[in-house]
């Protein structure tokens, strides 16, 4: 039963929305961005305590939110860690071990409405002002960015060239929003109305349509050192994503793997990333 109520429900709340439109199109796309914005998963479980609990240190206050983060404290070249929708800072665990035995400094942070951090809601305008005030204040020569993680990344450091960052690593990151949101429609069968009220909606609160925000075309820009993974078989985020970003960063080095997945937390990975910071 519950299986067959995860299937049917988006369909349900795409026949709301649709069914909205025909009264409002703006309110219909208002509560369509809310849904598409809800997290719903990705809070500390149990057997995640522990780990962060000896690195708990701040609670940063940032639009409204609360937000918790974590500091391992090294003597070398500060790492910013930035986790991926519906995660939190636990998913680092692997890659920490590495970045310990160098002496790094590392830093890391739950995202609104995930991890210990305040919050219902989250996308990436909101994880970019978040993201900001973290590089404002801890200063981290380098940021190392998982999957949504790696797309608010690239968006603010396009937004915010002029800082202490040198160096970027993505994993598994998407590129293109129209990508998702074409995902979104299929997934809820959308109509065209409330599709042209979220494009709308999205330009009035963020600045940007759907299609002008690609972190591809942002990076034309980036001035600084990229390194990209990802994996071919990844069934979250398509590989021509970071294939396309690659293309167009000027600085970046691209690693193709097969068969590691979507959140890639192998060894092989972790030191490949540990030598590009060390270069």
């Amino acid at each position: 039963m519950k299986k067959l109520i995860t299937a049917y429900l988006p369909l349900i709340y795409g026949k709301y929305f649709n069914a909205l439109s025909h009264l409002s199109k703006k309110y219909a796309a208002k509560k369509a961005f809310q849904t598409f914005s809800k997290v719903r998963k990705g809070r500390v479980l149990p057997e995640q305590v522990a780990f962060l609990n000896r690195a708990r240190m701040a609670v940063e206050k940032v639009a409204d939110h609360q937000l918790q983060s974590y500091l391992w404290r090294g003597t070398k070249e500060t790492v910013l860690l930035v986790h991926g929708w519906e995660s939190n800072s636990f998913r680092w665990r692997n890659l920490i071990e590495f970045l310990q035995k160098e002496d790094y400094n590392i830093i890391a942070f739950d995202a609104p409405a995930h991890g210990h951090s305040s919050g219902q809601r989250m996308h990436v305008p909101l994880y970019t002002v978040c993201l900001h005030h973290m590089v404002e204040k801890y200063k981290p020569s380098y940021v190392v960015a998982h999957s949504v993680g790696g797309m608010t990344t690239l968006y603010h450091q396009y937004k915010h060239p002029i800082s202490s960052v040198e160096k970027i690593v993505t994993i598994g990151s998407p590129s293109e929003n129209h990508e998702i949101m074409d995902h979104y429609q299929k997934l809820l069968n959308l109509n065209e109305a409330v599709m042209e009220g979220l494009d709308q909606y999205i330009q009035e609160h963020f600045g940007f349509t759907i299609q002008e925000f690609s972190t591809s075309k942002f990076v034309k820009t980036n001035a600084i050192k990229g390194l990209l993974f990802h994996d071919k078989l990844d069934n979250i985020t398509p590989f021509h994503a970071s294939e396309a970003v690659h293309a167009n960063w000027k600085n970046s080095i691209f690693i193709a793997t097969e068969g590691l997945g979507h959140s890639m937390h192998q060894d092989l990975v972790n030191e490949q990333l540990i030598d590009f910071l060390k270069a």
